[in-house]
């Protein structure tokens, strides 16, 4: 997949809001997979798991490590080995693993992967896993799963505001970020036609790695209330707010108001043309505030809200996506695994973890310290507060492949092959048949 999101992230109302961002197990027909013996659990044997994820390179260099080196002080007879790539690469070597049986002991996922990886009973049943550990999950967030069964928990939940660079915005004589779809389509091509070397926007719809449908496409309809689906059931066609978000990307593509080979650019070439200084604007993941301190300590930029349609006045909406976490089917060690999904979504670590990576704690009653934080961090929350989370691709059916049929089809329609009306038609069709 996905997401980013793809993330790329809080007081007086945590317990609701939190609530409020993914309150529903995702529950659909399907059958579950067993939870393997108890290896070990209460031996002195030494045990080593292996996690991989995509989190550490996103965090202060060395900042998981740290948390694992606590686990394992806690627990001396279990070592964890990190196994960390970016989220793009670790996309495809995840559903490899799934496919050859070698997946790690616990695994970083995102929402997109969960159903795949499920079909393939790759994954842990982790209601079983809880229940064997005597383990109360009345403090999670949320849980992702299939047929009342969980498969994935929400570690850290961040939210997608707009980025801009505050120097480029004022070159081409912007005084603030744009708040609406005309604002920010008039400020795109105007940064594009006064920057040297510099696009208003970046957007990936490369179909490696297809998450540009709902971060950077889909996510402007969501933004200004609007829904993809209808009665859980896809609702494309007909649909002004869908309709609405596709034609603003495709003005922008064919306008050259964003950089150059977006066919062929991932969610990683979006921040590091952003650090670089090459687009003025970007959605993207507040996970990736540390990757652009780090990456360039002297560049100003701010966050905002993503723009909404002119006119709408109502709650806007904000894409959000996870660090989920999960567990593999063919662990030797299910019982130490889940020892250390459960010190991550422990009270006191969840809040260290999910401060680290501009944030929201998966954990209902973590909060996270902004004492010293980026500034940027309590930004995003302030529009976290106000905005309703949203990210409809969670948990649906096949939506890695719900993804690249709409990149197919809107590849299409930018090159002036098909009508808006008659991609959304035939992206309908494709996605029905998932249904």
């Amino acid at each position: 997949m996905s997401i980013d999101a793809r993330g790329r992230s809080k007081r007086l109302a945590w317990k609701t809001t939190i609530v409020a961002l993914v309150t529903a197990v995702v529950l659909l027909v399907a059958g579950c997979t067993g939870t393997p013996s108890n290896n070990n659990a209460n031996t002195n044997q030494k045990v080593q798991l292996t996690f991989s994820q995509w989190w550490a390179p996103e965090m202060p260099a060395g900042a998981l490590q740290n948390l694992i080196d606590q686990f394992q002080t806690q627990n001396p007879n279990i070592s964890v080995k990190l196994i960390s790539a970016p989220f793009a690469s670790l996309q495809t070597q995840t559903i490899s693993e799934a496919a050859s049986g070698t997946l790690p002991d616990v695994v970083g996922l995102d929402g997109a992967w969960v159903n795949p990886l499920f079909k393939q009973g790759a994954l842990l049943n982790l209601t079983n896993a809880m229940k064997s550990a005597n383990y109360d999950p009345k403090d999670l967030a949320s849980q992702v799963g299939y047929n009342g069964a969980t498969y994935m928990i929400p570690v850290v939940n961040f939210v997608y505001p707009l980025f801009t660079n505050d120097a480029i915005l004022a070159k081409a004589g912007i005084s603030s970020p744009p708040k609406t779809w005309s604002e920010f389509t008039a400020d795109a091509k105007k940064i594009s036609q006064s920057q040297a070397g510099a696009k208003g926007w970046v957007v990936p719809l490369g179909t490696t790695n297809p998450n540009g449908v709902q971060n950077d496409i889909l996510s402007w309809a969501w933004a200004s209330g609007g829904s993809m689906l209808k009665n859980g059931k896809p609702n494309l066609t007909g649909n002004p707010d869908v309709t609405g978000a596709v034609n603003l990307v495709k003005d922008l593509v064919q306008s050259n108001a964003v950089l150059p080979g977006a066919n062929g650019l991932q969610e990683t070439d979006k921040v590091e043309n952003f650090i670089n200084g090459r687009v003025g604007m970007m959605v993207d993941s507040l996970a990736h505030v540390t990757t652009i301190t780090k990456g360039n300590a002297k560049l100003k930029f701010s966050v905002s809200a993503q723009p909404v349609k002119d006119g709408y006045m109502g709650k806007p909406g904000i894409l959000t996506a996870s660090w989920g976490i999960g567990i593999s089917a063919k662990s030797q060690h299910p019982a130490e695994a889940w020892k250390l999904v459960q010190f991550l979504m422990s009270q006191a670590t969840n809040s260290k973890l999910s401060t680290l990576a501009n944030g929201f704690p998966g954990n209902k009653v973590s909060k996270p310290d902004f004492t010293g934080a980026d500034p940027h961090f309590q930004q995003a929350f302030a529009i976290y507060q106000r905005s309703n989370p949203v990210n409809e691709f969670t948990g649906l059916p096949a939506a890695n492949q719900l993804m690249t049929d709409f990149l197919n089809e809107f590849q299409k329609t930018v090159a002036n092959q098909e009508s808006t009306d008659k991609m959304l038609s035939n992206v309908q069709a494709q996605w029905q048949q998932q249904f």
